[in-house]
């Protein structure tokens, strides 16, 4: 009984490679390489500008842009802030780091640019949120 089982594995074993082999065949005779992919489009346009969403997370998000500005103006112990990095490009130069001053200087010239853009934001939801009151979706 035992030999019966291992023939019809091998029987199946065999088959089953032979579909794999023959499924292949075609792909192989168009010459070898898979036609691209058809991009990827979306279904549709937007509907709206998500005005109901944006109103939705009009909280957290002051939150989060309020808890940036405060960060970014913060002082030395401030991990984050503006002048807790001034005082590292100052170290990494009194120390003669040459190159991690210039690293922690790079960074400091954007964090300082991070500032101005957090600040118009802010003004901006101030405006949202005026405009998210007389909607009644606040």
């Amino acid at each position: 009984m035992l030999p019966n089982r291992r023939t019809a594995a091998a029987a199946i074993g065999a088959v089953a490679l032979a579909g794999a082999l023959l499924s292949a065949a075609p792909a192989q005779a168009d010459g070898g390489s898979p036609a691209p992919a058809a991009p990827k489009s979306a279904k549709s346009a937007p509907e709206g500008d998500g005005a109901k969403a944006i109103c939705k997370r009009l909280p957290k998000t002051e939150t989060r842009v309020s808890a940036a500005i405060n960060r970014l103006n913060g002082d030395v112990t401030v991990l984050g802030s503006v002048a807790r990095l001034e005082q590292r490009v100052t170290n990494a130069q009194t120390a003669g780091h040459t190159e991690v001053h210039t690293y922690l200087n790079d960074r400091l010239t954007f964090r300082k640019s991070l500032l101005p853009t957090l600040q118009k934001r802010q003004d901006d939801l101030k405006a949202v949120s005026t405009w998210c009151s007389a909607q009644g979706s606040k």
